[in-house]
């Protein structure tokens, strides 16, 4: 194995959407950044890729030209229960729509331009030191130092990060999986639809090239009840929506396997965890429904970068680098995640979300103020 004697100001654990960001922020103020990431730029994720208009401007400073990349533009809602019934809204906000293929693709590429050390197909094994004198980063492309460590990592957190469980707030004890398609089909492009089925929701909506993203989330308990097979749980549960078996059924399919995670739980986690700052899905679990994990984690960057500024300046401690981003964390994400954790409850049920959603139609001024509720103000 090889040994590196490089010793960088912040590593990077994650080359996801919060870590890339990071990464480029820090760059742009002269920090030496080294990030880690498992896999081979590009590739895709499952993610349901849309993306609330708040984070434009953010991504256009990183250096990212959005206006050029003549992304689909999405401003209409549509909710379906299994029953048929549709709940259509007009999106105040609204978002864009963007592959993770070519956004995390695109941001890869800015951070090295910008200097950061990119170690693609590179494995963190393990993480040591303390803020006092440093750390050490044991991977599998050899050890490297740095001041600074930050866990970008997902959803699934490594060994080496210890999580107080007590902290865990559970929507419930099941395990979740999320499956996703890309997929050529007759849709608006300004429109985003979710549609439910018993056990789960499934969402529908333009992104890059002709691509459009087809992600739905639903419980183990459906996938174990079909043979842990994908296709028949497909056809014996959300066929039971309309909608889905139409799409389904006469769409193109870019790949004819879906791209699968499995084993997801929704909690809220912590924001550090033994001097290691922690961002994006690896400082909580979160629900689709809390306002799009994209936006969050990129917010999650910028609160987390503003910190580090004042750190590696010499103007605050570790210690108070710390605690100033986890109230900045929950100031930003706590009522966005209390609302997605509430409204995750009332979907995937047939009798309780066909109800709320008759109800929501009847009060659009309701409606309005769930849907403000999962998106933040720009940045």
């Amino acid at each position: 194995m090889e040994t590196r004697a490089e010793h960088f100001e912040c590593a990077i654990v994650g080359g996801g959407l919060a870590g890339l960001c990071l990464a480029i922020q820090l760059a742009d103020r002269g920090i030496s950044v080294v990030l880690f990431e498992k896999n081979r730029f590009p590739f895709h994720k499952v993610c349901g890729e849309y993306i609330s208009m708040e984070s434009w401007p953010f991504l256009e400073s990183l250096g990212l030209p959005l206006a050029e990349m003549e992304l689909p533009k999405i401003s209409r809602l549509g909710i379906s229960s299994e029953r048929g019934f549709v709940l259509n809204h007009r999106l105040g906000m609204g978002g864009f729509g963007i592959s993770r293929f070519t956004l995390d693709h695109a941001l890869f590429e800015l951070a090295v331009r910008k200097g950061v050390s990119v170690m693609q197909e590179c494995r963190v094994i393990d993480v040591q030191g303390n803020a006092d004198d440093g750390f050490q980063v044991r991977t599998s492309a050899g050890d490297f130092q740095a001041q600074v460590v930050c866990g970008s990592y997902g959803k699934y957190g490594p060994q080496f990060i210890r999580l107080h469980e007590n902290d865990a707030l559970k929507i419930d004890s099941q395990n979740y999986i999320g499956v996703k398609y890309h997929i050529k089909t007759d849709f608006p492009t300004d429109r985003i639809e979710l549609h439910n089925f018993t056990g789960g929701y499934c969402g529908i909506s333009k992104v890059d090239q002709d691509w459009y993203c087809l992600c739905y989330l639903t419980t183990a308990r459906n996938l174990i009840a079909n043979g842990k097979d994908v296709k028949q749980m497909e056809e014996a549960v959300l066929f039971k929506s309309p909608f889905l078996k139409h799409y389904f059924t006469h769409s193109e399919f870019v790949n004819a396997q879906p791209l699968v995670i499995s084993n997801v739980q929704f909690s809220k986690k912590q924001t550090h965890s033994n001097g290691i700052f922690l961002l994006g899905d690896a400082a909580g679990s979160i629900t689709p429904l809390c306002g799009n994990g994209m936006s969050m984690g990129m917010r999650a960057s910028k609160l987390l970068a503003e910190q580090l500024y004042l750190f590696f300046d010499g103007k605050q401690t570790h210690d108070k680098a710390s605690e100033h981003y986890h109230s900045a964390w929950n100031a930003a994400f706590g009522t966005r995640v209390r609302a997605g954790y509430h409204l995750q409850k009332l979907f995937g049920k047939s009798r309780t979300t066909d109800f709320a959603l008759k109800l929501l139609d009847k009060t659009p001024w309701l409606t309005s103020q769930l849907v403000s509720l999962t998106h933040g103000h720009t940045f």
